[in-house]
Formats: C-alpha cells, sequence, structure tokens
C-alpha cells in the first residue's frame, strides 16, 4: 500500500505546527526549516515504501527457509502486523521526523534529576542488541556522508543559533532515522529477530541512498543563501608510511572551512564539489589501519614515478593473459601482497630503456594490492581443505584487484556486484565443491569455472559482475531446491516409520493385554507376535483406533486366541489370509499358515448330502477346490463384510467360496486354541484332504514366521532396533542438559561429526526429529541421507565430544573474511608488515 506524498507532507507539517513558535527563530529560519522537514518527508516516502515491501519480502523467505512450524508462524504474524499497520508506521515514522526539525534548537543534553536513585539492574540482552545494531548503523551511514553531513550541520546550526549539529541533533541524520524507524516500530511488537531484519533492511533500502537527500537539502539552503562561501576540505592523514614517502594521503576527518575569498557558489556547484571530494569511508579507515600497522622504517622505500590508473590498470591485464597462459598448478595458488606488488611493479617497467626513472604503485594502489591480497589471505583460510575452492579463489584475485582499483565502491558497498559474487562463489565452491561430504558437484565445477574465465578475459564493470552473479545464483538455486526435495523425502520417508513405530507399539499393548488373559504356544504365538500384530499396526496405521475396521481386526485376534467364539472358520481363514497378504506374505504361504492354524471345515454325513465315490472324477458343476487367485477375491469379498458381523453377512460370505454344508455337530462354536490341527472330517472331500496332506508342519511354519522380514524394516535394522528398544542406562546430569537442549533446537542446526578414523569432521544438519520417541535424522547439504539416532545418543556423543553443535553463522564466508582482516589490522603489532 502506497503512502502518497501529500499526505506526508501533510502529516509533517501538521506535526511540525502543532509545536508552538520558537520566539529565537526568525520568519526566514522558520520557513527554511518548514521547507527543509516537508523535502525530506517527500524524498523519504518512496525508500520507505522499499523498505517495507523488502522486509515483507524477507519474512516470506525466512518463513520458506524455516523447518520449526513456530518460526514460520512468527514470520507469517509479523507479516500480518505489517499488512495491518503500513500506513501507520510511515505515518509514525514521518510524525517522528517532523518532531526533530521542531526541536532543532534544543540541546540534548539531559535536565538533572534530583530524585531518588533508580535501583542497579541487568542489562536486557535484546535491548542491548537492538541498541548496537542502531549504533552501527548510524556510524555507518555518516560514515558514508560524513562531507555532506558536516555542510548541512553547519547550515541548520545558522538558522537556530546553535554549535555545528551532528548525530541525533541533525534531523535527517542516519542516527535520527534510524531512531525514528524505531520509534514507528514500536507498537507492532516484532520480535528481536525481526526488528534486527528491519533494521537491515532499513540500511540497504533507505540508509545507503541519503546522500542525494543531503546533497538536496544542501543546495536548497546554498540557494537561499545560508552560508554561501562554506567548503570542507580534508584534514591530511599522519602516519609514518606516508610522511616518510613523501606522498599526500586522502583524509580521514573532515572540516568543513569559511574561505572569505572564495566565490559564491550555485547549486550545482556545490553538489559536485561534495559529491568530488567524498572521501570512501571504509577504504579509509583500512588503510589508516595499515598505515598505523607498519614499522618506522618507511623511508627506505622504491623511489619513483607513481603509476596513473591506465598504467596500472595495462599491468594488471598484462599479468592476467601472462597467468592465463600459464598452465602449471603454482599460477592458480592465492598471491601474497608482496609478491603481487613484484610482479606488478615488474609489469609496469617492462619494455622502458635503462636509466628510465622507474614506475611505482602509488600509496593509495599500494594499499589497495595489499588489502585485497589479505582478503584473499583470509578467504582462503576459511574455506575447507579441498583444491577446487582455492583454485577458483587463484583466478579471481587478479580480477577483483582490476575491479577494486577501477571502483571504489568495492571496499565501501556490502551489496556490490563484485563483492557479492566473490562471496557467492566462495560459498558455493566451499559447500558444493570441497564440502566435508567429500562429494563435487561437475556441472557447478565446468559454471563456476566459465564463470571465473569470462571475468578475467572481460573488463571488469560493475555490470558485468551483476550478469555473472545472476548466471551462478540462478544454478545455485536450481541447486538448492535439488537438495530440498531430497532433504523432503528422506524426511517423509522417516516420519511414516515413526508413524509405523508408534502402531507397532500400540498394536503390541493390545496383543500383551490379550497375552495376559491367554498364553498362545507354538504356531499361533509365532504369528500374533510375529505377523498379526504387522497386521494390527497397519490397519491402526490406515484407518485409525476407533474405526470398525481396527475393531474388526480385534475381533479376529480373540477368536484366534480362544477368547470369542468362531462362529465361521471359513471366513476367520480367510480375514487371517488377507491380512498377511497385505503386510507382503506371499499368497501360498498365508494359505498354509491359516488352514494349519484354523483347519479346513468338513462335510457331515447327511442323509440329503450326495453320495460322491473317492475314486471318481468330480462332476462337472462341483465347486473347484480353492487356489491362490481364487483367495484374492474371497479376501476383497470378506473385507467389505468385515466391519459388522451379524448373521445374515456370516451367511453371505462363505457362498462365494465351495465348502459342503457341515453337520450339526460341526457348527457349534469351536475355539480355535483347541482346533490348531486341521479337523478330521469322517468322509473328507478328496480335494480337501489331499490340501490338507501337502501342508509344512506348524514347527516349519513357526520356524518361517520367526526368521521373516518385519512391515517396514530392512534386515539390517532390525538387529539395532532390538537394542534400541532394550533398557538403556539413565543420563547423567550433563547428558541429561544436553538432551533438554536438544529438544529444544529447531530443525536446520548444524552438528559437527568426529571421524573415528582421525580424519576431517563432518558437518549434518539435524533435518527432523521426534517429539516423542526422540529419533532424530541428519542429512548432507546435498539432502542426502547422512545420520539416524536417537537424542539420548546424541546427547551422550556431544558429553564424550564425539559430536558438537556449530553456532549459527549469520554471516558469510566474504564476511567473516572482512572482519578477521580487520582484527588483524586492529592489533597493536601486525606480523608479516612490509618495511
Amino acid at each position: 500500500m502506497d503512502v502518497e506524498p501529500q499526505l506526508r507532507r501533510h502529516a509533517g507539517m501538521a506535526s511540525f505546527g502543532q509545536r508552538p513558535a520558537r520566539q529565537s527563530w526568525s520568519p526566514r529560519a522558520r520557513r527554511l526549516i518548514e521547507e527543509s522537514c516537508a523535502l525530506s518527508a517527500d524524498w523519504l516516502g518512496a525508500p520507505l515504501k522499499r523498505c517495507l515491501d523488502a522486509f515483507d519480502q524477507s519474512l516470506y523467505q525466512q518463513a520458506e527457509r524455516s523447518r520449526n512450524h513456530l518460526e514460520q508462524q512468527r514470520c507469517f504474524d509479523s507479516r500480518a502486523l505489517l499488512d495491518q499497520q503500513r500506513v501507520a508506521f510511515a505515518q509514525r515514522f514521518i510524525e517522528d521526523l517532523s518532531d526533530s526539525f521542531a526541536r532543532l534548537d534544543e540541546s540534548d543534553t539531559p535536565p538533572a534529576d534530583d530524585g531518588p536513585l533508580q535501583p542497579l539492574s541487568l542489562l536486557d540482552r535484546n535491548e542491548h542488541e537492538l541498541n548496537t545494531a542502531l549504533d552501527k548503523l548510524a556510524a555507518r551511514g555518516e560514515g558514508h556522508n560524513s562531507l555532506l553531513l558536516s555542510e548541512l550541520g553547519y547550515r541548520f546550526a545558522v538558522l537556530v543559533a546553535m554549535p555545528p549539529l551532528e548525530g541525533d541533533a541533525l534531523p535527517p541524520s542516519p542516527a535520527n532515522l534510524a531512531r525514528a524507524l524505531r520509534t514507528a516500530s514500536e507498537p507492532m511488537q516484532l520480535p528481536i529477530e525481526h526488528r534486527l531484519l528491519l533494521l537491515q533492511v532499513f540500511e540497504q533500502t533507505v540508509t545507503g541512498t541519503l546522500g542525494k537527500l543531503y546533497e538536496s537539502l544542501n543546495a536548497h539552503l546554498l540557494d537561499d543563501g545560508i552560508l554561501p562561501q562554506l567548503r570542507t576540505f580534508s584534514v591530511a592523514r599522519s602516519g609514518p608510511a606516508h610522511a616518510g614517502s613523501g606522498r599526500a594521503a586522502p583524509a580521514s576527518v573532515d572540516e568543513p572551512v569559511h574561505t572569505g575569498e572564495a566565490p559564491a557558489a550555485t547549486s550545482a556547484t556545490a553538489a559536485t564539489s561534495a559529491a568530488s571530494n567524498e572521501p570512501i569511508a571504509v577504504l579509509e579507515t583500512l588503510r589508516d589501519l595499515l598505515a598505523r600497522g607498519r614499522t618506522h622504517n618507511s623511508s627506505a622505500a622504491a623511489q619513483g614515478r607513481a603509476a596513473t590508473a591506465d598504467e596500472l590498470q595495462v599491468a594488471l591485464d598484462a599479468l592476467q593473459q601472462h597467468l592465463v597462459q600459464v598452465t602449471d598448478k603454482a599460477s592458480r595458488e592465492l598471491r601474497s601482497a608482496q609478491r603481487l606488488r613484484e610482479e606488478l611493479v615488474l609489469q609496469l617497467n617492462t619494455g622502458k630503456p635503462l636509466g628510465a626513472e622507474p614506475t611505482q604503485l602509488s600509496a593509495e594502489q599500494d594499499d589497495t594490492v595489499e588489502l585485497v591480497a589479505m582478503l584473499f589471505e583470509q578467504l582462503g583460510q576459511q574455506l575447507h581443505q579441498g583444491p577446487h575452492a582455492r583454485a577458483l579463489l587463484g583466478d579471481l584475485q587478479l580480477p577483483m584487484l582490476r575491479l577494486a582499483v577501477t571502483d571504489h565502491d568495492f571496499f565501501d558497498q556490502r551489496e556490490h556486484p563484485g563483492r557479492r559474487l566473490l562471496g557467492t562463489v566462495a560459498e558455493a565452491a566451499n559447500d558444493w565443491l570441497d564440502g566435508p561430504d567429500g562429494e563435487t558437484d561437475g556441472p557447478l565445477l565446468a559454471r563456476l569455472e566459465q564463470l571465473v574465465e569470462r571475468a578475467r578475459r572481460e573488463p571488469p564493470s560493475a555490470g558485468l559482475y551483476t550478469t555473472l552473479l545472476a548466471d551462478i545464483e540462478h544454478h545455485l538455486a536450481q541447486l538448492n531446491r535439488k537438495a530440498q526435495t531430497t532433504e523432503r523425502r528422506h524426511i517423509e520417508a522417516m516420519q511414516g516409520r515413526e508413524k509405523l513405530d508408534q502402531a507397532r507399539h500400540r498394536a503390541s499393548e493390545l496383543m500383551g493385554e490379550r497375552f495376559a488373559k491367554t498364553q498362545p504356544r507354538g504356531l499361533l504365538r509365532a504369528l500374533l507376535e510375529r505377523a498379526w500384530s504387522d497386521v494390527l499396526a497397519l490397519t491402526l496405521l490406515r484407518h485409525g483406533e476407533d474405526s470398525e475396521t481396527f475393531a474388526w481386526r480385534l475381533r479376529i485376534t480373540d477368536q484366534l486366541l480362544g477368547q470369542l467364539p468362531v462362529d465361521d472358520p471359513a471366513l476367520l481363514r480367510q480375514e487371517v489370509e488377507a491380512g498377511l497378504q497385505q503386510i507382503g506374505m506371499h499368497a501360498e504361504e498365508a494359505e498354509q499358515v491359516a488352514q494349519r492354524l484354523i483347519g479346513t471345515p468338513v462335510p457331515a454325513p447327511t442323509a440329503t448330502a450326495p453320495q460322491v465315490d473317492a475314486t471318481a472324477p468330480l462332476p462337472s458343476n462341483a465347486p473347484p477346490a480353492p487356489t491362490v487367485a481364487r483367495k484374492t477375491s474371497v479376501t476383497k469379498a470378506a473385507s467389505k463384510k468385515a466391519p459388522a458381523i451379524t448373521s445374515s453377512e456370516t451367511a453371505a460370505v462363505p457362498a462365494a467360496i465351495p465348502m459342503p454344508t457341515p453337520a450339526p455337530e460341526a457348527t457349534a462354536p469351536l475355539p480355535v486354541v483347541q482346533a490348531q490341527a486341521p479337523m478330521a472330517p469322517a468322509t473328507p472331500h478328496p480335494t480337501l484332504a489331499a490340501t490338507t496332506d501337502n501342508l509344512p508342519s506348524a514347527t516349519d511354519l513357526a520356524l518361517r514366521l520367526k526368521q521373516r522380514q518385519r512391515l517396514g524394516e530392512q534386515r539390517s535394522q532390525e538387529g539395532r532396533r532390538g537394542n534400541d528398544t532394550a533398557e538403556q542406562p539413565p543420563l547423567g546430569p550433563q547428558e541429561a542438559r544436553i538432551h533438554n537442549r536438544l529438544r529444544q533446537l529447531p530443525f536446520g542446526s548444524w552438528f559437527e561429526f568426529a571421524d573415528p578414523a582421525g580424519g576431517a569432521p563432518t558437518a549434518l544438519k539435524l533435518a527432523w526429529f521426534s517429539p516423542i520417541s526422540g529419533n532424530s535424522l541428519f542429512v548432507t547439504r546435498r539432502g542426502q541421507r547422512g545420520e539416524e539416532m536417537n537424542l539420548r545418543e546424541l546427547a551422550r556423543a556431544m558429553a564424550s565430544g564425539r559430536v558438537r553443535e556449530m553456532p549459527a553463522q549469520r554471516d558469510g564466508l566474504l564476511d567473516r573474511a572482512w572482519h578477521s582482516l580487520t582484527s588483524n589490522l586492529l592489533r597493536p603489532t601486525r606480523s608479516g608488515a612490509r618495511p
């Protein structure tokens, strides 16, 4: 939802007009302050809208990547709050900005408080983290626009007769805008991680573009004659390296001064002057740190003419072409600063006549070479020990040096295309090519080599690196989707086995309750423990414990145990065969078990029964003997009648199976426990008698059932599952604390598993775990199954040091390399500093 500029103007002016007019303000000062407030509100409208859009998109992407449903719900809740309070958020932000303009001449010193002292309390961690992020955002924003902010502070100070304004006292400063952002977001009550994410998005979309706003405000005040002769000059940087070499150094501290002899300048001239004199804050800070770390023996520096930017580019291009022609492995190694410096100086002086003045690198060029070499050195230390990543970095070192020499934004802007490309290539090579799983993605390696070759061949530009970055990000997105699909498949399989285990556990409980009443033996016990319990578990998994189908299966179990009368042995035998076939038993084997256990109904010798000669063939209209194919149809018919047991349905189901009319004494309820052997017919049917004689023995069938593979279980898993279910020793105090923490971890946490053989550790991601049983699944970065273990086992392994939890990395490889580089420069004495 857009916030119209006119609405912003009215809101800002209304808030500004509610405050009393300052007696010390002249009409001209009040008019200029009001116009500056309106100009700021109008200009900030579009970036603020982009900020909210980007924040909403970031929340959506974070919810998509998260495996924790609670975290996903928090993201969706924050998106809903943002959608509801979007207009109110923008209005609060503009009103706070307008209020800061109205308080332009108020002192920042808080009034003395003579009240009672407040009790001491611990610093809130979230509050501290948020304040730190705000301070860093303000410092980076002021560093990027120091000259423009300095001019603006002087001009606003003249309007309200105050000392030069800076920091929070200057209304459009990054510090004040960050405070307004915090004030506007307070009523939304976002989680701390989402508030930090909003600050990151605000810095990318708003703070990074404030230079144009400051130029407009300075130009507006300059057009009205406010300090027309104000100029900003840079104070020379003092340092032993630069003083000894006699070379001028860029400024690190900017101080505006008044030049009475300078003519009045137009707004366009002032804006151009400010843009041309604006230093690269990050680069200059790093150069200052370099100067502090160098020794005092800089007077021995080589003398000569400083190379121009074009000469340096020609030398870099010649050096790069030379390295392309060399195909040995040494050419792909990372080069130190000293080696790069020597090779560049050699290229700069190649072809010069004897006695000519040598060409050397300028101070800025020399610092850039050393900083790029140090950055690549830190990147190399962050990588896994593998050949591909370091080789790719070695090929990218010179192209990135050419870009850094040409475009100083490489150091200054975190979102610079070249900088992002370097970080993306390093991450891809480290994770997908030289990862701890030892696998190498051939297509990705070919794509990265093509990308590096194009960067080496073509002139450096932001457009080139933007194109290369889009290409590699598209390929990596495909790899991530493939890995997520593979991971999801393993998770679903693990969840299915977990549900089957829970169903099997419940079936074992129900079976144990019945075994407490009746103790079966022999073939019946083997059937119930090794096969029929799986039938119950499968029925429970498919239909639920409260379903009629599961109740029917329990009734069959009670009939097999003799706890319920058998109304129809034929129907019972059919149901047993159907259940056994559902868990994967062959139809012939299921039929043998059912016939040996339950028996075959016997024809009764009655007066109306037909007289059948045992030696004569069956008549043509006689029903055929049961076969495997016929049993399949009977199974389906019986399953449909399973939910309810009535006399009419019991009489209807056996009609599909050819059976003689039972004798009156055979129709009485017969407990199956007493009928484990087939019932001996007085006058057996020839076919049925032959079938009974050919059955395996009960001992043979029981042995087969004990050796049979359980439902959903591999041979290798059966022994391990038996060990898992065995009684384990209790966890110790440290193991219990680790176990409780593991149960609170979100999916996606990374762990490092030590190699028992002493090799490199393996990093695996916790993709899923069951809060009921504690079974967990670990996968590799490619989504492949890595490890399956219980959380109790994991807690013991972590307590013994065989597994450790890897800390969450908010920064990428490149960011960590920058931090390491800065930390090394901040040390009192830097090892390896060149003389």
